[in-house]
């Protein structure tokens, strides 16, 4: 995101806590403001004197020790955020919420028994999977774990602002792919697994995925054209998982995972590997929430954005090869 305001000539300012990496921002031309979400002092000194904002902060955890912590950075932060931002007189507010906070649907077929947009899936995978579109929110059966809980939360606080007048356009990313996955992400956590020969099997689910420069794209595609008040899905590609790990195999030149491991097998997996984790207070290695998520694809129709923002649909593949290229040449793959 800050490469890409770069690029486009906008004077960026950043707000980085104290123990923030900013290995991503090394050598660029920008200001920092240190401070955090929850401190309202340092928010008011970092939108001093500008005119646009991109909230791109969030606790993305599939699982944490603390999820009220997820909750105070995503909720309870975004709303002090736009209290301040409020106050600053901002032309523009872009709001990265998550397809996390965007619903899917139940099939239902008109009397032609053709399929309505909502459930048509976009990208190369076929048509008649069910997919979310911006007019859906989740069910509660759809908000799984805090972090889906968080976000979709947090976008209503967005959505509160907007009702108070803060010019704010909403964008919901869905999994990106590409270089510069320094934590990683779930989604390189996924590719660096399958990398190291830690992924000898898959779940029948599907995701959509989009190229990460593509979602930095995006937010910048919403702060010149988006509406305020509407919001966007920043995606791309659905695949099925198996498609997904067969591509990064491919590309890798690894093996790809070889059996499909049944929902209840997976599910005991889960539980047990996050019921360690509440002792050892460390990451699990196949999170329980994960795995509940993996019960449904999560498909998603980015058409309003391509349509009114003019979204970028570059090459999934491209994007997984710059991702298995950076997380070679960068210590996270075992040869």
């Amino acid at each position: 995101m800050v490469q890409k305001l770069l690029k486009e000539k906008v004077p960026v300012r950043c707000l980085v806590r104290p123990s923030s990496k900013r290995t991503n921002l090394a050598g660029l031309d920008l200001e920092y403001v240190v401070g955090d979400l929850q401190d309202a002092a340092s928010l008011k000194m970092a939108l001093n004197d500008c005119t646009m904002l991109f909230h791109v902060a969030a606790d993305y955890r599939l699982w944490a020790p603390d999820p009220q912590a997820m909750e105070r950075t995503n909720i309870d932060g975004t709303r002090t955020l736009f209290r301040a931002a409020g106050q600053a007189g901002l032309q523009k507010i872009v709001y990265t919420s998550s397809v996390a906070a965007v619903g899917r649907p139940l099939p239902s077929p008109g009397p032609s028994g053709t399929l309505s947009r909502r459930e048509r899936a976009s990208g190369a995978t076929g048509e008649g999977k069910l997919v979310g579109t911006e007019e859906l929110d989740p069910t509660p059966q759809q908000l799984i774990g805090p972090y889906k809980n968080s976000k979709y939360s947090s976008e209503l606080v967005a959505r509160e602002f907007v009702k108070q007048g803060l010019p704010i356009v909403i964008v919901n990313p869905a999994a990106p792919i590409g270089s510069q996955d320094i934590k990683p992400t779930p989604t390189g956590k996924m590719t660096v697994d399958l990398l190291n020969g830690k992924m000898p099997g898959y779940v029948d689910t599907g995701m959509n995925f989009i190229d990460v420069e593509d979602v930095a794209a995006g937010h910048w595609l919403a702060a010149e054209k988006g509406k305020v008040g509407e919001r966007y899905v920043l995606g791309n590609k659905n695949m099925t998982l198996k498609e997904f790990f067969d591509l990064v195999a491919r590309i890798s030149n690894r093996p790809a995972p070889r059996f499909k491991i049944p929902y209840a097998v997976a599910w005991m997996a889960g539980a047990a590997s996050t019921a360690m984790s509440v002792l050892t207070r460390k990451e699990p290695a196949i999170p329980l929430d994960g795995v509940r998520m993996a019960h449904e694809p999560m498909y998603y129709d980015a058409s309003k954005a391509v349509r009114e923002l003019g979204l970028p649909q570059n090459s999934v593949e491209n994007a997984v090869r710059k991702a298995v290229d950076w997380f070679r040449s960068h210590g996270y793959v075992h040869e």
